[in-house]
């Protein structure tokens, strides 16, 4: 890979969120190569999946790269609140140690989720005024307001030596997005007439025709069927789309009824809100206080639309919630899409409340969601408005981001550069190209621990998961010889295959007579799983431990 010596360089290196969806870290470089300046935007994280990480809550990106020269980064600028752009900030900025910047009410979410991790005190969060700038070393960031489906998304322009970049973050075009600023139109083709180097831009819809929808005609929609219900109503939505959370307080007022937000992160999403100056008449009532009211009085607004377990929904439909039941003619509003990965979850929580004979209502009968991300004729719209030179698709699957380039192209980009992560790539001199691979991969949240991706804790539960554990324990006198039973525990392997497994363990003990210790462990361990295979088709975890007297 040729690098340029002591030339100043544009550098873009993703390290998570491209080629996925999830996990957002972008970091932008300026300088030669050995004396480069750093500025991280975003710094998210991707949510574990039960049976693919059991075990793992969250998965983060690995920034040993950028951690080995933490003193030349500047900074973490947030672009928005959501959980794939700030979600791993509290965990790995220990790293980095660096200033945060983000707008106020992201600011606010960061410092709840510090303060949570006990950071609080060390860690200085500045927070960056709507359309406010920024200058860090070389770069010089302005942050412009443009429509997401939470509060203050913002697309920052990056101003260096070299050219301008424009980092969309999460965004769509939503003419009437009901709380909070629109799209700064005049700003944005403000940045098309001083000259685009790049645009970085968002890829998760670039498969979707026409337009995303706006939050006004949800409003109107979700008002109208809310009308149609007579009994308990519960809406479940992204708790970060504090918008639609602003329709339902909307749609329930106008139909008499009154608001109980159930689920934690509901609280601490509407106390943002309310902290950062929004949701001014968003009344809400406890939830013993709704248990009280008449059915038709009542609308809870519930954290689980994507089915997860510990959310305030799934205890519903499990009918194990301490003040929140439904049952025979009372309705549930999945306000949300579904997110890919997520459909067995969902349909499991849907046919639960249905046991219940509850009215499940989703966006595939009802008009109840737009989207949050730019459908094509928004993507189009955004390269007529920037005009840049280089477009470089990020945040989707790669499917997503190479549709996007063609996209790009089609539209008479120059260039387009589809990232993957852990590339450096330079942007400006010259055309942009890959000059350099940097270490890169996953660190999962294991409990409180952070592990690496590589060290097999996943495939070891997934193993157990599927076939059990046997462990053995045998005791040798100081000859090597078996002076006891062997004892053999079996934990989620069937009883029909017990009595095989100890059988064979017992008579690989019987002919041993005396020796090496490590050669009679490896036999029983083999004959352990070799019986349960026979017996079951199956080979458990197997694990033998000897003690010598």
């Amino acid at each position: 890979m040729n690098h340029m010596g002591s030339r100043d360089e544009l550098v873009f290196l993703p390290l998570g969120g491209s080629g996925e969806i999830g996990m957002n870290f972008n970091a932008y470089g300026f300088g030669p190569p050995s004396r480069r300046k750093w500025i991280v935007v975003d710094c998210g994280v991707l949510f574990g999946r039960e049976a693919a990480t059991p075990g793992v809550d969250v998965i983060m990106p690995d920034i040993r790269f950028l951690a080995e020269q933490a003193e030349n980064v500047l900074g973490i600028i947030a672009t928005h609140a959501h959980e794939d752009h700030i979600g791993a900030i509290a965990p790995l900025w220990p790293q980095l140690k660096c200033p945060i910047y983000a707008t106020p009410f992201t600011a606010i979410l960061i410092e709840g989720k510090l303060e949570e991790a006990g950071l609080m005190g060390r860690v200085r969060v500045r927070q960056v005024p709507l359309g406010g700038s920024l200058t860090l070393g070389p770069f010089q960031m302005d942050f412009i307001s443009i429509t997401h489906s939470i509060l203050e998304p913002n697309l920052l322009a990056i101003r260096t030596p070299l050219g301008l970049i424009a980092h969309t973050g999460d965004w769509k075009i939503d003419p009437d997005p009901m709380l909070g600023e629109q799209t700064d139109i005049a700003a944005i083709r403000k940045l098309g007439d001083e000259g685009v180097l790049a645009l970085v831009c968002d890829s998760t819809n670039a498969l979707q025709q026409g337009h995303s929808g706006s939050e006004a005609n949800v409003r109107t929609s979700l008002t109208n069927l809310i009308g149609t219900l007579k009994n308990r109503v519960a809406v479940t939505a992204f708790a970060s789309n504090v918008a639609r959370l602003d329709t339902v307080a909307h749609a329930a007022r106008t139909h008499g009824r009154k608001v109980a937000l159930v689920g934690r992160s509901m609280h601490k999403i509407v106390q943002a809100a309310r902290d950062s100056g929004y949701l001014k008449d968003f009344a809400t009532i406890d939830e013993a206080e709704a248990a009280e009211l008449p059915a038709r009085k009542v609308l809870y607004l519930c954290t689980g639309s994507q089915g997860e377990p510990r959310a305030a929904l799934a205890r519903i439909a499990r009918d194990d919630h301490p003040n929140v039941r439904l049952g025979k003619g009372d309705a549930v509003i999945f306000s949300s899409r579904i997110i890919p990965g997520n459909e067995l979850p969902i349909f499991e929580l849907h046919n639960q409340l249905s046991a219940l004979g509850v009215e499940v209502l989703t966006e595939l009968d009802h008009f109840v969601h737009v989207s949050g991300h730019p459908a094509r004729e928004e993507l189009a719209q955004m390269y007529a408005w920037t005009r840049p030179r280089i477009a470089v698709p990020v945040h989707g699957e790669l499917r997503h981001m190479a549709e996007h380039a063609r996209l790009a192209k089609s539209l008479q980009v120059p260039e387009a550069l589809v990232p993957s992560n852990g590339q450096l790539y330079r942007l400006a001199p010259g055309p942009a190209e890959l000059i350099d691979e940097v270490p890169s991969g996953r660190i999962f949240l294991d409990g409180r621990v952070l592990v690496a991706e590589g060290e097999g804790l996943t495939k070891t539960r997934r193993a157990m998961a599927h076939a059990g554990l046997i462990a053995i324990t045998l005791v040798l006198d100081g000859k090597g010889r078996v002076c006891a039973e062997p004892v053999v525990l079996m934990e989620g392997i069937p009883e029909p295959v017990h009595e095989a497994v100890r059988e064979a363990v017992d008579e690989m003990a019987r002919k041993h007579k005396k020796g090496d210790a490590g050669h009679l462990s490896e036999n029983i361990r083999r004959a352990a799983r070799r019986a349960a295979q026979d017996a079951w088709g199956k080979k458990p975890i197997t694990r033998v431990t000897v003690v010598e007297l």
